[in-house]
């Protein structure tokens, strides 16, 4: 299916007015194309589970952290930060809190602007690299795809090009092709994620886009774990709208920012930047928390597949003493409902680890995993 992909959306570029000199012949009729053809959605029918293999991965990712502001960045060190091999040596056994490691990345950034979507064969091995020696250190992986801001239907930041609007879905296939079949022999500790936070645009398309970029992955990685969310920026409030396909080596995952006040109080990227000074945590912010829980928890139970809170967090213009009430409750509330996690981030506004002073922040990671290293 990988090679009748690419032939397709070749013909799809030459029935859009490619093609090279010669002879003039009589026009031939223009072929009908269906850029779908390859990608055919998931037959309906009962879901069969998660396979055992799924909810190893799962388990395996609880307690992970996002290598945030890194490779999601337009380029990689644009907002402050690369992916060091200093940051790497703090996973895996005996490393220290953390054996799981979610690692955003901003493709569209760095592949052609065509329906091909052909990815930039030096960043291609630069995420190549990291993954290699993650999984090298017992480290188990999420690589996924990340701000893809036309997919969402939303503006192109600095950085980046806009593409023509026929090709935005038809991209996303073409890298989910080269980035599955170039990690095909990976071991299973590396696990798919299709699409970081679907919103706007993708509310009305996510269930079937999703359902064809699994096809594309399972075309190379039969047996691969793939993560899933839903739309509303993969908000457990939205679990419920998801349609999984029937293939059992799934994960569901879900983002959990409550209470959004708190969490992201001075956030600069957000207009209007919320007000600061927002304590944590009463009892209304508690029931808010909870409340999404419930809400993944069951979900998961009712599908059968278990659900892995794919990012929290508080960012740091939150008083110390308040994220720290703040992620103890988060984690006494996920672990009381067996959801894996995974903390956003590592090193930036968010961060458990100080890459000035090359050092954990103690308060936080004590609260977060309940020990020091």
């Amino acid at each position: 299916m990988g090679r009748l992909a690419t032939a397709l959306l070749i013909a799809l570029l030459a029935a859009c007015g490619g093609g090279g000199g010669g002879a003039a012949a009589d026009p031939a009729p223009t072929p009908t194309v269906d850029p779908w053809a390859a990608y055919p959605t998931t037959p309906a029918g009962p879901l069969p589970g998660a396979s055992a293999q799924a909810r190893a991965a799962a388990a395996a990712l609880g307690g992970g952290i996002n290598f945030g502001n890194m490779l999601e960045a337009p380029s990689e060190g644009a907002w402050g930060l690369k992916v060091e091999d200093e940051f790497i040596n703090l996973f895996g056994p005996g490393a220290g809190y953390s054996n799981a490691v979610r690692l955003p990345v901003r493709w569209s950034n760095h592949a052609s602007l065509d329906a091909a979507a052909s990815i930039d064969a030096a960043f291609m091995s630069r995420v190549e690299g990291i993954v290699n020696k993650l999984l090298a250190r017992g480290v188990t992986v999420v690589l996924n795809m990340h701000h893809y801001h036309q997919l969402d239907g939303d503006a192109v930041e600095t950085g980046e090009a806009s593409v023509a609007a026929d090709v935005v879905q038809l991209r996303f296939l073409a890298m989910w092709r080269q980035i599955a079949e170039r990690f095909a022999n990976a071991g299973p500790g590396l696990v798919f994620e299709l699409y970081n936070e679907p919103h706007s645009k993708l509310e009305a398309d996510w269930n079937t886009l999703a359902s064809r970029a699994l096809r594309v992955v399972r075309a190379s990685n039969p047996n691969r774990v793939v993560m899933i969310g839903p739309v509303q920026w993969n908000s457990p409030y939205a679990l419920s709208r998801l349609q999984l396909p029937a293939d059992a080596n799934l994960l569901l995952t879900v983002h959990h920012y409550e209470p959004f006040s708190f969490t992201h109080q001075g956030a600069e990227w957000i207009s209007p930047t919320p007000p600061v000074g927002v304590d944590c945590c009463d009892a209304a912010q508690l029931a808010k928390i909870r409340e999404g829980f419930d809400l993944a928890a069951n979900e998961g139970k009712r599908l059968g597949y278990p659900v892995v809170v794919g990012e929290f967090g508080a960012y740091s213009r939150a008083a110390q003493a308040a994220r720290v009430r703040y992620l103890k409750a988060m984690r006494a509330e996920m672990a009381s409902r067996q959801l894996p996690w995974m903390y956003w981030e590592l090193a930036a506004g968010f961060g458990l680890y100080d890459p000035q002073a090359h050092a954990w922040r103690t308060d936080l990671v004590q609260a977060l995993y309940g020990s020091t290293p």
